[in-house]
């Protein structure tokens, strides 16, 4: 079953895993990496201090790419396309930036508090 690993510490990245959790079409985890087996999963902790990642049999996806693997894994047409879509070239790269914005802004966002904010 996929697992997604995600910052426990914040309330934003906390309220995202569970949105996904509860409507995902397809069975996924959520795990906050600071209680994750991140040795079973493959994953360091720094790698997760870092980003938000999807663990699959295909592999460890991060950032922009964990959603977009998030996308795909639903299994609906709809969801393919955007998880598509978010792979193109020049949407991926846009894609990547407004993972960073968001991650680096996620104490400003609703669920954020002060222990959300990325260490500069």
């Amino acid at each position: 079953m996929p697992t997604l690993v995600f910052d426990g510490d914040c309330g934003f990245c906390t309220s995202v895993a569970r949105h996904f959790e509860k409507r995902s079409l397809t069975p996924l985890t959520i795990a906050a990496w600071q209680l994750a087996d991140l040795d079973a999963l493959g994953l360091t902790t720094a790698q997760t201090a870092e980003q938000v990642y999807l663990v699959t049999d295909e592999g460890a996806f991060a950032g922009a790419e964990c959603f977009a693997e998030l996308m795909r894994i639903q299994g609906d047409w709809f969801h393919r396309l955007i998880a598509w879509g978010m792979r193109l070239p020049g949407i991926r790269a846009i894609a990547a930036w407004g993972y960073r914005v968001v991650a680096r802004n996620r104490h400003r966002l609703p669920g954020g508090t002060p222990a959300c904010e990325m260490p500069r």
